[in-house]
């Protein structure tokens, strides 16, 4: 189990937040975006769905395949690209914090 731990702390971040935006805003939850995160999982997923359904009638249904395509890979190169706010949060990580002298 100490290697898997030990591995895990070496693993790029970036990907690992990439390949989670397969659910579009996982990613974003990863690197503790959690706002983002959860707008884009809730809202951003609903309007998207909306989108497509509604320009399904100009194009013939292309946008069907197109429109949630182009969220999800801007969703992933987002996730990809955001600061790591890992450990930057010390009201979730109280035991890491010093104490004032």
């Amino acid at each position: 189990m100490k290697e898997f731990v030990d591995a895990w702390k070496d693993v790029d971040r970036n990907k690992v937040a990439l390949l989670l935006s397969i659910v579009p805003g996982a990613g974003h939850l990863y690197k503790r975006h959690y706002v983002t995160g959860i707008c884009l999982l809730i809202g951003g997923n609903l309007l998207v769905a909306f989108v497509a359904i509604l320009l399904a009638i100009a194009t013939v249904g292309i946008s069907l395949v197109v429109v949630p395509l182009l969220w999800w890979v801007g969703v992933a190169i987002s996730a990809y690209g955001l600061e790591d706010r890992h450990g930057t949060h010390h009201w979730l990580h109280p035991w890491t914090q010093k104490a004032k002298e």
